[in-house]
């Protein structure tokens, strides 16, 4: 594959000079074409429980149900730092300098995230080249973002904790789903959850020079009991609404990735989709048979829908083979369009299946 080399012009933050070392482990993967590399999303006991995180091991435990052993390179986090502050400074960019003396990306590498991984690299795409360079080191040639129920848009379930937490405001339905959603009780708003606040994820890197490919796989199914979703705008997978997920311009509420195509598959006009994507971005994936969590595990199958098909990633165009399937008769005759296998395979499977 060809070795490209991203040439737009950042400014590195002189915060990141003197960052420490987070030293993890690699991986062995199945061959790809392009290395693999996780980001993943927000571990939710690191912000309940603190003293007892240990973000190598959250992370490996992470991605354990089925991406840890395709995979050839990790960036931990913790979820009680913020964004552009110690994620940055003392685990990102160290593992950054790792990958990139290692020359692990030289002939290319896909970002696999989930959740707030999708803000994380966000912020890394904006920013690896103008830093690495600064150092004297190859920037990474990222071809492409695969991410999985993405964060990037924020979620409404950040501002409602930040504000009860905060002591702005509470009751006893912010409460339960605070506690369905973050596992446990939480005393105060501490780390990253200021930064998924909608308004603020936003914010973060919004406009990266490098033309990377974000490809989007959205699930829309329901978790918590269905308490969380009533804080969040239009569909969504019980943490993040479609406005995210799909990767829209707007923090509106949203039906469907696709114009043409419920989430549920149906092949039908939709008058909420969303209509204005973030620059880059290309909703492929939709799936009302995962939610948040289940849709980076192996165990959850189910019917699984496409919005757009068949995005170019540097010299390969990724994409499904899909079937349509009636049902009904007359007046109650129905269009649905599926992903060839979702039934047998879980998301993830059918993800790492069209991964150059």
């Amino acid at each position: 594959m060809n070795n490209k080399k991203r040439t737009h012009t950042l400014i590195k933050p002189s915060h990141l000079l003197g960052a420490g070392l987070a030293m993890l482990m690699s991986f062995s993967a199945a061959s790809k074409d392009y290395k693999i590399i996780l980001i993943h999303g927000l571990q939710t006991s690191q912000i309940t429980n603190k003293s007892d995180s240990n973000v190598v091991n959250d992370g490996e435990a992470y991605w354990q149900s089925y991406w840890n052993n395709r995979a050839d390179e990790r960036i931990d986090w913790p979820a009680y730092e913020r964004v552009e502050g110690k994620i940055a400074t003392d685990w990102v960019w160290p593992k950054l300098k790792q990958i990139s003396s290692s020359n692990l990306c030289s002939d290319g590498c896909v970002f696999v995230t989930h959740s707030t991984g999708d803000l994380i690299a966000r912020h890394i795409i904006d920013n690896q080249e103008n830093w690495l360079e600064n150092e004297g080191l190859e920037p990474l040639n990222i071809v492409a973002t695969f991410d999985l129920a993405g964060a990037g848009g924020g979620s409404e379930l950040a501002d409602v904790a930040v504000s009860a937490l905060t002591g702005a405001s509470w009751n006893f339905a912010v409460d339960a789903a605070l506690k369905w959603w973050l596992g446990s009780d939480v005393t105060e708003a501490v780390g990253v959850l200021h930064d998924l606040k909608v308004n603020n994820a936003r914010k973060i890197s919004p406009f990266p020079d490098a033309r990377t490919p974000r490809l989007r796989f959205v699930a829309d199914g329901n978790a918590y009991l269905g308490l969380t979703g009533g804080f969040l705008k239009g569909n969504d997978d019980s943490v993040v609404a479609s406005h995210s997920s799909c990767g829209a311009s707007s923090a509106k509420a949203f039906g469907s990735c696709s114009t043409s195509i419920g989430t549920d598959g149906r092949l039908q006009s939709q008058g909420d989709a969303v209509n204005s994507f973030m620059s880059n971005h290309y909703p492929m994936m939709m799936s009302e048979s995962y939610s948040h969590n289940e849709i980076h595990n192996a165990e959850r199958k189910g019917n699984v829908t496409i919005a757009m098909n068949n995005i170019d990633v540097e010299n390969n165009t990724v994409g499904f083979k899909t079937f349509d399937e009636t049902t009904g008769t007359w007046f109650w005759k129905k269009q649905y369009r599926y992903i060839k296998d979702s039934n047998n395979l879980s998301a993830s499977a059918l993800i790492y299946n069209v991964i150059p």
